[in-house]
């Protein structure tokens, strides 16, 4: 069994007036996809901003361990410094800029006031064909469209060097063809040993890539499913709709 490279335990996040998060617990093991499914409101996605640092140290309770080491986060940056990168359902490209500004934003290879262009274009296609995308680091994102975007977010997380890769609906909106291109880079990232938490709504393709599926229910996980062969779109559906979330027991 894979060592863990991830582990949340006891996350309580609350809002005024409002329990985000009801003392749950997650684990990730390396080289593996976990899945993360529930409702809308369930708390995923604030469960994947406190881990990122977006709800940073102090506002939540509980405890990050990330590779053995309890972690306190205050800001996004810290935890992409430590090799964990989130890429939310809205991507952060920015159209007129080329794919390779893009990827180095903030991350500008060079001295100061001295990019070095060829430098980071070289490197930023070195990562796109990490991922399978054929374009020039120079085209600018404007004239690609929304699944080679969501390829160009994975390369820039590469370019961070994470080993931890959240993907908040990854393929949502996508056609079919770009789709299986995302599902697949997932795979082999996760083969070549990086940890991957893949919240998606589309059950059939967690069915499909998860080794895990962790359930969250009104802000509670209710469910931690082992993804074998018994496993089925329906499995998920009939554990939410029949999981008491005050007992963890079929209602």
């Amino acid at each position: 069994m894979s060592e863990n490279i991830l582990e949340m335990r006891n996350i309580t996040k609350l809002f005024p007036g409002v329990r985000a998060l009801d003392d749950v617990n997650l684990q990730v093991k390396k080289g593996t996809i976990h899945a993360l499914v529930g409702e809308n409101g369930a708390g995923k996605s604030t469960l994947m901003n406190v881990l990122s640092g977006i709800y940073p140290y102090g506002s939540y309770t509980g405890d990050i361990v990330y590779e053995g080491e309890v972690c306190k986060f205050a800001k996004i940056t810290d935890s992409e410094q430590k090799g964990i990168v989130i890429i939310h359902q809205e991507l952060a490209l920015v159209p007129y800029m080329t794919i390779g500004e893009n990827m180095f934003l903030g991350n500008e290879q060079g001295k100061s006031f001295s990019i070095n262009w060829d430098g980071t274009y070289e490197k930023a296609d070195k990562y796109l064909k990490i991922v399978g995308l054929a374009e020039s680091s120079r085209t600018l994102v404007k004239d690609i469209g929304v699944g080679k975007q969501q390829l160009v977010e994975i390369a820039k997380a590469l370019a961070k060097n994470a080993r931890l890769l959240i993907l908040d609906e990854p393929t949502r909106g996508i056609d079919i063809g770009a789709k299986a291109e995302i599902q697949q880079v997932v795979l082999d990232l996760a083969s070549q040993g990086m940890g991957v938490v893949f919240i998606s709504s589309e059950l059939e393709e967690v069915v499909r890539l998860s080794d895990d599926i962790e359930v969250l229910k009104d802000r509670h996980k209710i469910a931690e499913i082992e993804n074998d062969d018994t496993v089925s779109q329906a499995t998920i559906v009939e554990t939410i709709a029949n999981t008491n979330v005050n007992t963890g027991k079929e209602a």
